[in-house]
């Protein structure tokens, strides 16, 4: 890695120097140079301590110059020439290279910080401690989006994410696994929860619109402490797998949005399954067909009006009565009731999630 790292910025600099220009490590390897076919030979008789013993030198026809990088590698800039201009190079492309690799390994190394936090992999006590030792801000608002792959092809949906974000100082992206692409977003004091998934529809739809990858996504709870991102995280796990049950039809699923699906979710199973027969002493919900468990739903998404439900469903609205009196008579429950009808839609939820064969308790 800083091989490639070094190697970018000789060549920027080659045109304003006029010289040849590169880096050895402390083995006096050639590991970047503006002249390719030098890469990898040897400088023969280049002691390892002279990188440690002082800070440039003088060996056949190139001038050296030393420096470290937080990672504790030794390595030197060396420029053609042994005159005071070829000093002054090579103290000066030192500098930056030293810069930008510290630059760059604090960048990766936050990364992998900030996924051990997600993964919670780190111990509480110790995550400020690693933060300031990167110097990185704690305190801000941040949200956790995850993004699972359903279908799509070679490109990766983490390459087409990361185009996204581009400031790598305020926002890390990285897998966690094959499907799965964790973003932790850095977000303005004062933001709302429609402006984050007006950006996570972005997201879904550049995936499916420009690479044909067909992703779903879901939201944790914006925090404002580095320590609650795993909760942030794990929200957005809970996001997908509810939305997986309750709303198979939505690629956005915001944990703040759940309401009493996510109650459901969190019930043991036997529980649920006593709910169910509690509620359905007359007769079983299985015995509903098709056709009215449709009608139930339009019923409820037309907030138990039966004028708006019938005209929806081009029926008259005697029909519609007779289909709810036939409910009534099959469950014991009046969806024309508001209590009936709440006790009712929560079944219909609980029925769906049993549905799904939850694998727990």
């Amino acid at each position: 890695m800083a091989n490639r790292v070094f190697q970018g910025v000789i060549f920027q600099m080659k045109e304003a120097v006029g010289r040849t220009l590169g880096v050895v490590d402390e083995t006096g390897t050639v590991i970047a140079c503006t002249e390719l076919n030098c890469i990898g030979e040897v400088r023969e008789g280049f002691a390892a301590d002279r990188l440690v013993a002082g800070d440039s030198f003088v060996r056949d026809g190139y001038t050296y110059r030393q420096f470290s990088t937080t990672k504790h590698n030794d390595y030197a800039a060396f420029v053609e020439g042994t005159d005071e201009e070829a000093g002054q190079f090579a103290g000066m492309l030192a500098v930056s290279l030293q810069s930008i690799k510290q630059y760059h390994d604090e960048k990766f190394d936050r990364t992998n910080f900030i996924k051990n936090v997600v993964l919670d992999n780190i111990l509480p006590g110790d995550i400020y401690a690693k933060a300031r030792e990167l110097h990185f801000t704690a305190d801000v608002s941040r949200v956790v989006l995850l993004i699972r792959v359903t279908s799509g092809n070679d490109i990766s949906a983490y390459d087409v994410v990361s185009g996204l974000f581009p400031d790598k100082t305020k926002d890390f992206v990285f897998n966690i696994s094959e499907t799965d692409t964790v973003l932790v977003k850095e977000i303005r004091h004062g933001i709302d929860r429609k402006d984050i998934e007006k950006l996570a529809t972005s997201i879904v739809d550049t995936l499916a619109g420009e690479h044909y990858i067909k992703a779903v996504l879901g939201i944790g709870t914006p925090i404002a402490n580095l320590k609650d991102l795993a909760s942030s995280f794990k929200e957005a796990q809970v996001a997908l797998e509810v939305g997986k049950v309750f709303d198979t039809e939505q690629t956005i699923v915001s944990y703040d949005n759940l309401g009493i699906a996510r109650l459901i979710y969190q019930l043991p199973t036997t529980l649920c399954e006593t709910f169910l027969k509690e509620v359905f002493k007359q007769g079983s919900i299985e015995s509903l067909d098709q056709e009215t468990l449709f009608t139930i739903q339009r019923f409820f998404e037309n907030n138990l009006n039966v004028s708006e439900t019938s005209r929806g469903l081009f029926v008259h609205r005697n029909t519609l009565v007779y289909r709810l009196e036939k409910i009534k008579k099959l469950t014991g429950l009046d969806l024309r009731e508001f209590d009936d009808a709440i006790v009712f839609k929560v079944a219909l939820m609980v029925k769906k999630y049993l549905s799904s064969n939850p694998a727990k308790y």
